[in-house]
């Protein structure tokens, strides 16, 4: 075996298991995501609402609209697996203009908002850990991009936030 074919085989190892690696991180978000549904709650909304039914309504509705933009701005390049789609292309546009991750950003903002809403502790805690587990998503997510993209995916993750938007004076 030729050093080409090894070095070409390394890197299809490597794509495989990034792969895996991908679809592991993508059950583990599911799952996170059913437990946050679906563990105790403290009861369900009723009238009169309060300040944290009405905050909740308000922040899962906006994590909600986020997680739809964001799955229209990805178009064709839309994929559960965060390993990136060959010939896709980096997104910058749109609201990845405003925050590289807003997929991860919306899901955590509805998630915030049904805790606020009808969540018990159980909820606070699942969040929690789904906030810890879309941090090391994003920067594993992050890593590949500034692989394939190099600098110019250096000079958008310098001016633009991963979960939040930055907000800079020129």
């Amino acid at each position: 075996m030729n050093g080409e074919s090894g070095i070409s085989a390394g890197r299809e190892d490597q794509a495989q298991e990034r792969l895996r690696t991908g679809w592991i991180m993508v059950a583990a978000q599911g799952l996170l995501i059913v437990a946050l549904i679906f563990l105790p709650r403290r009861g369900s909304l009723s009238l009169p609402l309060d300040a944290f039914d009405v905050v909740g309504i308000l922040a899962m509705t906006l994590g909600l609209a986020v997680v739809l933009i964001a799955l229209i701005t990805l178009g064709r390049a839309l994929t559960a697996n965060p390993v990136p789609v060959e010939g896709a292309g980096l997104r910058t546009s749109g609201i990845y203009s405003v925050v590289r991750h807003p997929f991860y950003a919306g899901i955590l903002l509805a998630g915030l908002g049904f805790t606020l809403a009808i969540g018990s502790w159980w909820q606070v805690v699942c969040w929690l850990a789904l906030l810890v587990f879309f941090v090391a998503k994003a920067t594993w997510e992050d890593r590949m991009l500034a692989e394939k993209y190099g600098v110019t995916w250096f000079d958008y993750a310098d001016h633009v936030g991963g979960f939040l938007p930055r907000f800079r004076r020129e």
